[in-house]
């Protein structure tokens, strides 16, 4: 068996009652197989991004414990988000309104960028809607190549992010 790693999940959703798909999501992930939540952040109410015509997200973060190498847990990210109603889209619905986004944002100190998998997540560091709940549960957390998840946040208008 593998040792544990330490992994950040970003949640997020803007379809339905989103309170509750990310509280049966945290419970989701805390069963599967080999892994352990360890923290979970509060909820957040965040501005749409990218397509800013649809309603606001709910986001939140959590520190998970896992054997699983990193594409099994991707694949256990995807199949909650299943399970929850999400329906994929092709690139040019990804910003769009979903029931439920799991984002694999760190893996440990891993950099992995495969076709379908890239961590740390891209442009996490950028985004006040992933940092504000990270930093609640992992502030001291190292996003490589780009600094701790505190002094990122410190970098970036939060302004708009709000407790839910």
């Amino acid at each position: 068996m593998s040792a544990p790693v330490r992994a950040c999940i970003g949640l997020g959703g803007n379809i339905g009652d989103v309170a509750m798909t990310l509280r049966s999501a945290l419970a989701a992930l805390d069963a599967v197989s080999d892994t352990r939540v360890l923290r979970a952040s509060r909820f957040h109410r965040t501005p749409a991004w990218g397509v800013e015509d649809q309603p606001e997200f709910v986001n939140a973060a959590a520190v998970l414990e896992t054997t699983l190498a990193p594409r099994a847990l991707l694949g256990e990210l995807l199949r909650i988000e299943r399970e929850h109603g999400r329906e994929r889209a092709d690139d040019d619905g990804r910003w769009g309104p979903r029931t439920l986004d799991l984002d694999l944002l760190l893996y440990g100190d891993a950099r992995i960028d495969e076709p379908g998998l890239v961590v740390p997540h891209p442009r996490m560091h950028l985004r006040a809607f992933v940092l504000v709940p990270l930093a609640e549960v992992a502030p001291e957390a190292e996003v490589p190549g780009q600094g701790r998840v505190d002094a990122l946040l410190a970098a970036v208008d939060a302004s708009g992010v709000r407790p839910a």
